[in-house]
């Protein structure tokens, strides 16, 4: 007894006392009435969904290999798997981490602190900072109380647009949040050597997604992590109509609200126009003044489509529908389901690739029909 020294904590102790700081300020924020019930749902329902895409990249690590199951159910085994479904950084956001990322930082004690880590999360708060500001001046361009029911003809497109910058430059902020505490908790490309296949934990690609003229490119490049889980998990185990089933399945995991179904249905749509059209402009256009002139077009004319799309998602309900889809703003998504039946119908006679069958034919037109009955007559 007289070997034990005087002041003894367990590591159970010692994390308790590290919540102290986090129970005053939950108890701050309530009294200041900024946490709701509401919210508080809301928090646990975006962590459900993260701890959603965990757990099911971990098993598709296991299910191909690429994490060994050792004793799996015996303590060190599980702990380990427990322990990354539930590490502190990704229980509120972040970009997907995976398993391998997660326990070759873990496992090197010499390395967990690494003061080089605050440079990337110092220039992604700098950033952060800057969004803020550029979302303050368009918020002050849109104007108080300007909506869809208030704007008219052209000047819809505006207000769409105004809107939707607000919405992706709030998208962008939290991203760059998210990574900042990755970044400061040891989890990025500075942390040790490179894994094979791991690739970078940003999500947010700001200069891809605002300068390229190629719908296609901007959705694989939005929330990135996110468009990689999808694709592992629904587009390259789809056996029919892989776009179709993994924008379908988004719908899904994000709420199925009205919105949302229309929103999704009108992106999958979008990308199978996208690839047709880039296909055909390739071949025909070979001047460079021309092919300046169809990159600023199909620019202008993809953020336009893209913020028709942010918008059904976001305002989700079916009278907000009604109003986009009675403005004018719905001819630009329309243009691409044009030329999507045409050049689909010049693809099959060309048969300058293997023609698609006349069910996917058939799919398609019917899905554009839809789309277009949604868009005018708004469900």
């Amino acid at each position: 007894m007289d070997e034990l020294p005087l002041f003894s904590f367990d590591p159970v102790t010692f994390y308790q006392g590290l919540t102290f700081p986090f129970a005053l300020l939950f108890n701050f924020l309530c009294a200041i009435d900024s946490f709701s019930i509401t919210a508080r749902f809301c928090i646990s329902l975006s962590s459900l969904m993260l701890l959603t895409q965990r757990v099911t990249w971990l098993s598709l690590d296991i299910g191909e290999g690429k994490v060994v199951v050792k004793e799996a159910w015996r303590g060190p085994c599980v702990l380990a798997f427990c322990s990354y479904l539930l590490f502190f950084p990704a229980l509120l956001g972040g970009p997907l981490c995976s398993f391998r990322r997660f326990q070759a930082q873990v496992s090197q004690p010499g390395s967990l602190w690494r003061p080089l880590a605050f440079g990337p999360a110092t220039r992604r708060g700098l950033l952060l900072l800057g969004l803020q500001l550029l979302k303050s001046l368009v918020r002050g361009m849109l104007g108080d109380g300007t909506g869809l029911a208030d704007c008219r003809q052209l000047g819809c497109v505006y207000v769409m647009w105004t809107t939707a910058v607000l919405f992706k430059l709030t998208y962008y902020s939290h991203w760059i949040l998210d990574e900042s505490v990755l970044y400061a908790a040891g989890f990025g490309l500075d942390s040790g050597s490179p894994l094979h296949g791991e690739g970078d934990v940003s999500d947010a690609d700001i200069w891809t997604l605002e300068t390229t003229h190629r719908l296609a490119l901007f959705t694989r490049t939005w929330n990135r992590s996110t468009t990689r889980w999808l694709r592992r998990l629904v587009f390259e185990r789809a056996e029919a109509w892989p776009l179709l089933q993994t924008f379908a399945f988004s719908a899904w995991w994000h709420g199925l609200h009205p919105g949302q179904v229309f929103g999704f249905l009108c992106w999958a749509l979008m990308v199978e126009a996208d690839y047709l059209i880039h296909g055909c402009a390739n071949v025909l256009i070979s001047s460079w003044l021309g092919r300046l002139l169809y990159r600023a077009v199909t620019w202008a004319h993809t953020q336009l489509i893209i913020a028709y799309i942010l918008l059904a998602v976001e305002l989700r309900s079916i009278s907000a529908l009604r109003l986009l889809g009675a403005s004018y703003n719905s001819l630009f998504p329309l243009v691409y389901c044009v030329l999507l039946i045409l050049l689909a119908r010049r693809k099959k006679v060309a048969g300058a690739s293997p023609a698609p069958s006349p069910n996917k034919g058939v799919l398609v037109q019917r899905l554009v029909s839809l789309f277009s009955l949604g868009t005018y007559r708004t469900f």
